[in-house]
């Protein structure tokens, strides 16, 4: 989708500072508060902006443990990985999900109060989907970088 150069200026802004008003966001994306809300609503409606959220800092909350999560399955039905997907999908702790080529079928980005809270979500999670074939973990051991900022 070809966005236009005053939607970049008013998405950038918005990345900036979601919680700023429909004025200040024209003003920086130089262009009227009712043009700029009209943009806005058309880039909800076109699925560009999928919300607005707070960033919550995952360390401050407890969550002293990243891990990027491997997870092979059986691929003998489909029944079987559209039910795993469905689980992955509900756990609170499981903060992404991808399907990937490769190792793993899905690697999951999921966080932990600590190693134990880890264990814990391996064995009383991950390890009883029925299909799960291999898992493999990988420990943060600091985040460099963490965004949800997208280029525009």
């Amino acid at each position: 989708m070809i966005i236009a150069k005053s939607d970049k200026g008013l998405l950038t802004a918005l990345q900036d500072n979601c919680r700023s008003s429909s004025n200040d966001l024209a003003a920086r994306a130089n262009m009227s508060s009712a043009t700029c809300w009209r943009k806005l609503k058309s880039l909800e409606e076109v699925g560009i902006i999928t919300g607005y959220r707070a960033v919550l800092d995952r360390e401050k909350l407890g969550y002293n443990v990243c891990a990027f999560t491997h997870v092979s399955v059986e691929r003998q039905s489909n029944e079987i990985v559209e039910n795993i997907e469905k689980e992955l999908i509900k756990h609170p702790s499981i903060m992404e999900c991808y399907t990937a080529t490769g190792d793993a079928d899905f690697v999951l980005r999921v966080i932990a109060k600590d190693m134990n809270d880890y264990d814990q979500f391996l064995n009383n999670f991950i390890f009883k989907l029925e299909g799960v074939t291999h898992v493999r973990s990988n420990i943060t051991l600091r985040e460099l970088k963490q965004t949800t900022r997208v280029p525009v």
